[in-house]
């Protein structure tokens, strides 16, 4: 499994250096009490996961190609930039009445949702949600401050699965315990989440599975901004999944890539 994985990140290194197009990102699973949870990466901090016919949506962002997205049956939001909060997107995807868990910064901008404050905890659409803090500890911007983002863990057919979100790793999810798969940011905030911090921090609650996410800041500008130049920055990116990999190795956690950046 490393050693494809591994692979994979090379070819799309060449791919986006090529300014080629990689095939589209395939779902993956996890095996799970009454069938296995799929999760397709989308977009930067954008993820779908599905198990037994419910789907949950994280971060939606209507830049994406959500052409073949599934009806939301939840919406987590985890902070209020454009990318992580986007109406558009939400309206979207949810189902009618599908709930909408979010931060109370984020419930100023759309006040349609659920707000669960760091620590606090709810079952949404029949989901089990403990919302998480994420901020940052080293002073200085860009800066997260306490109480403002969430992090979450929802529990799918008794697999505890985290998606961080962006900011440093705090005691809180230090002290996570039985989690199966984690969504972790790197390379965010600048110059703090780089590779080494986060694999020191996946040791202390070691997941079985880790997706890195949100961390190519500049290919998610031009995303939203595609009129310009599309960063050359795939060999730099590509190097920094590669470290986060090497100072993993002996670790029991398995490092899974995704498309979260495809060409278009």
């Amino acid at each position: 499994m490393a050693n494809r994985h591994t692979l994979s990140t090379v070819v799309l290194a060449l791919f986006l250096a090529a300014g080629a197009a990689p095939a589209a990102q395939s779902p993956d699973t996890v095996p799970a009490e009454g069938g296995d949870i799929v999760i397709t990466p989308i977009l930067h901090a954008s993820v779908q996961v599905e198990h037994a016919g419910t789907v949950v949506y994280v971060d939606p962002w209507s830049v994406a190609d959500l052409s073949r997205a599934r009806p939301a049956d939840l919406i987590l939001v985890t902070d209020d930039p454009s990318h992580h909060l986007d109406p558009a997107a939400i309206e979207q995807l949810r189902k009618p009445g599908a709930p909408v868990v979010l931060t109370a910064k984020a419930h100023e901008s759309f006040p349609h949702g659920t707000v669960l404050a760091n620590g606090e905890r709810g079952t949404f659409a029949g989901v089990p949600v403990e919302a998480v803090a994420a901020h940052d500890m080293t002073p200085g911007q860009p800066w997260h401050p306490p109480g403002e983002a969430n992090g979450y863990v929802v529990t799918l057919g008794g697999r505890r699965i985290f998606f961080s979100g962006v900011g440093e790793c705090v005691p809180e999810i230090q002290a996570l315990q039985d989690i199966h798969v984690a969504f972790m940011p790197m390379n965010l905030p600048l110059d703090r989440m780089r590779p080494r911090p986060v694999a020191e921090c996946l040791k202390t609650f070691r997941p079985k599975v880790v997706y890195l996410y949100h961390y190519d800041n500049a290919s998610a500008r031009w995303f939203a901004n595609p009129e310009q130049e599309r960063p050359d920055n795939a060999t730099e990116i590509a190097a920094t999944i590669q470290a986060l990999r090497d100072a993993l190795e002996g670790e029991s956690i398995e490092l899974r890539d995704g498309d979260w950046y495809p060409r278009r």
